[in-house]
């Protein structure tokens, strides 16, 4: 699916469904690209993601700890959706759903034979494999219900130990693990329909880490600079910078395509961005550099060379005090996170099931 069309997302809504999982997926989902074109001062954009929260008649309804949740359409609105989002349950995982749930299995499958992925988070799993689509395939829930649902549904391979796991013809079933999985599952479903790089903005935005690690890691170092109602000679100098950030003495050349005296031109930059000219170009450059190592495995020498620093050494001090992390250990991060999400946006026919 191309990132430019507008993806229908169905967020089941339940009387067992968590209310806290179910709107974290509504808001991390429609905040995709619009709030990293916001965070950077860029023209307004709209999520990718039509987000629909529903439910078999479309009215209020009470969740798990009695959260009220307001669906904004019924199964018969919303009969053919891109994605069904089958957030976690307050089940038992020995606890049975016969004739409790009809109307859901019957929408979920024929959404699912009209070309929709399905995807569940933690104990959601347990609806999704009552509609019998997990037979003979890959499939992971809570550590705690694996064993229950293994002896429920033995042709299923229940695996606990697994975080996301994407099976079924086409692959059109994406399930995550336990507890805060969904965080991995919504990433791969937004590198997945929208892009990886999309993907890695929201993860940056929202620090969807499991792990401890410095805030800074996540934050684009450009967040803020470059307002709409920025200095017109100033965009003209960041547009420059933007292609030009490796060139040899940048502040002189920022300085001299702005047409200003010099003096001028650094106070006017410093007003419109925030930062001196020469802080700027530092930040753009070390911006570069961890979208190169994220996604190459080039070596960190010739990273610093091709941003724009001979000097390896300070490079690496740099991105220390900027980003907080070594640009090695950044690598380690982050890299491994986008391979994952390059992989969700290939869609891999045939197999039965595999596991970032």
């Amino acid at each position: 699916m191309a990132p430019s069309d507008t993806i229908h997302v169905a967020l089941l809504a339940a009387p067992e469904v968590s209310a806290s999982t179910l709107y974290g997926f509504y808001d991390v989902l429609s905040s995709t690209r619009r709030d990293w074109q916001a965070l950077h001062g860029r023209a307004e954009a709209a999520s990718p993601f039509a987000v629909h929260v529903v439910s078999r008649d479309g009215q209020p309804l009470v969740g798990a700890n009695g959260v009220r949740i307001v669906p904004t359409a019924s199964f018969a609105d919303l009969p053919r959706p891109d994605l069904v989002c089958i957030t976690d349950m307050t089940v038992s995982p020995d606890e049975s759903l016969a004739g409790r749930y009809d109307a859901e299995v019957a929408w979920i499958r024929g959404a699912h034979a009209a070309g929709a992925t399905l995807a569940s988070a933690c104990s959601g799993a347990v609806l999704l494999a009552h509609t019998g689509l997990l037979e003979g395939l890959d499939a992971t829930s809570h550590w705690a219900y694996c064993p229950a649902l293994s002896l429920r549904h033995p042709t299923t391979r229940w695996h606990a130990e697994r975080g996301l796991i994407v099976a079924g013809e086409g692959q059109r079933i994406v399930m995550g693990g336990t507890g805060m999985a969904w965080h991995g599952l919504v990433l791969a479903l937004i590198a997945r329909f929208a892009s990886p790089e999309e993907a890695m903005q929201v993860a940056r935005i929202y620090l969807l880490d499991v792990n401890t690690i410095a805030p800074t890691v996540y934050a684009s170092l450009t967040r803020g600079a470059g307002q709409a109602d920025e200095d017109p000679a100033i965009v003209r100098c960041r547009e420059w910078a933007a292609e030009h950030y490796a060139s040899e003495a940048p502040v002189t050349q920022m300085a001299r395509h702005s047409g200003l005296p010099e003096r001028s031109f650094k106070r006017r930059f410093t007003q419109a961005t925030g930062m001196s000219p020469l802080e700027y170009v530092h930040t753009v450059r070390l911006e570069e550099a961890k979208q190169m190592l994220e996604a190459g495995d080039d070596p960190v020498e010739a990273i610093a060379v091709e941003v724009g620093y001979q000097d390896a050494s300070f490079f690496g001090r740099l991105f220390r005090r900027k980003v907080g992390v070594t640009p090695a250990q950044y690598r380690r991060r982050f890299g491994g996170l986008r391979k994952s999400l390059d992989g969700q946006q290939r869609v891999v026919g045939g197999g039965t099931g595999s596991s970032l």
